[in-house]
């Protein structure tokens, strides 16, 4: 049996190396609007998380006596680094992105076996562990309006400029549920969103061009027949039919479902981490069901929740059900009645 590509993928060697090489292409429109809004940071991060990423993986098939070559050019470990990194705030100290995923290859992928046996996502498992443990870092976004040079940048990342807060800014989502909890039901969120700087057209000022990105990066993904609709569909949908329920019953206090689909990892979430073939469902409807319910989740979290996002965490419980969904999603073989 060959063991040099993942289980139920019926594809050449080579084939995973450019599967991995189109999503790294399809992430470049979000990484050059991070460039445009917020500086050079993005990239240092990217390559930080790079590195991290190959030496992780480096080690750990060394301890596992696996073919270093084969498995560093698969390009797997690169993209759970850049999807890390997009992830993470831009301007987080260097050793926080490591810490993630250094944890994320080491722990989330190899002690489950390595590529293709890995039933969490690496970069979502990097994500929950450092908001748990360091929430005021994973906190600490830079606030749009302030423009800083490349060298402040690096200065900031390598932690020789400690004042970070003194340049933080909420995020959009951060600053509606401050509001809202600070307002106890006497905040209007229609005219919340018109008058703070941080809120613009329809979403976060500035993010939704990084929403937009992603957006154009997964349709072009879906255009390649890399990814299949059903997940992005299932989770823009159970996002966008519960933001809209409760938009309709109350827009003083709820957000309208724009808001929430351009805001925080929404984007992200659906096209490049829902899609995942190894931790997500592998039968179309299961792919439906996980991504549909994955949006609910989310939305739930970030609204009720006590994180200003939950799309991490909603896929992670998601990756939880994987096995259950996928029993009972089955198409029936022919001649045969279908049974779980």
């Amino acid at each position: 049996m060959d063991f040099s590509t993942p289980p139920y993928l019926l594809i050449e060697r080579s084939s995973v190396r450019r599967v991995m090489l189109q999503v790294l292409l399809a992430l470049l429109p979000g990484v050059a609007a991070y460039v445009w809004l917020i500086g050079p940071a993005i990239v240092v991060q990217l390559a930080i998380a790079t590195l991290a990423a190959l030496a992780s993986e480096a080690l750990m098939l060394a301890l596992r006596r696996k073919p270093l070559a084969l498995f560093l050019g698969d390009g797997s470990a690169i993209v759970s680094a850049w999807l890390i990194a997009l992830s993470f705030p831009p301007l987080a100290p260097w050793w926080l992105i490591v810490v993630g995923t250094s944890f994320a290859i080491v722990v989330a992928k190899h002690l489950y076996g390595g590529l293709g046996q890995n039933p969490f996502n690496p970069a979502m498992v990097a994500f929950a562990a450092c908001i748990v443990s360091f929430p005021a870092l994973m906190s600490q976004w830079p606030a749009l309006g302030l423009k800083l040079g490349f060298v402040e940048q690096m200065q900031v990342i390598a932690g020789l400029l400690p004042r970070l807060d003194a340049i933080s800014g909420a995020t959009p989502l951060d600053a509606l549920k401050t509001a809202l909890k600070l307002g106890e039901g006497e905040v209007d969120v229609p005219t919340l969103l018109a008058t703070q700087d941080v809120f613009g057209n329809f979403a976060g000022r500035g993010w939704e061009w990084v929403a937009g990105a992603y957006l154009l990066g997964g349709l072009w993904m879906w255009q390649r027949k890399l990814i299949s609709w059903h997940a992005p569909l299932g989770f823009i949908a159970g996002l966008v039919v519960l933001a809209g329920a409760l938009w309709a019953w109350n827009p003083q206090q709820f957000a309208d479902p724009l808001f929430h689909l351009f805001s925080g990892g929404a984007m992200l979430g659906a096209f490049f981490i829902v899609t995942d073939p190894v931790s997500g469902c592998t039968t179309p409807r299961g792919k439906l069901i996980f991504g549909l319910l994955a949006g609910v989740l989310a939305y739930t979290i970030r609204v009720f929740g006590g994180f200003p996002d939950g799309v991490a965490f909603a896929v992670l419980l998601m990756n939880l059900c994987v096995p259950l969904i996928d029993m009972y999603s089955q198409p029936p073989i022919f001649g045969l009645k279908n049974e779980p």
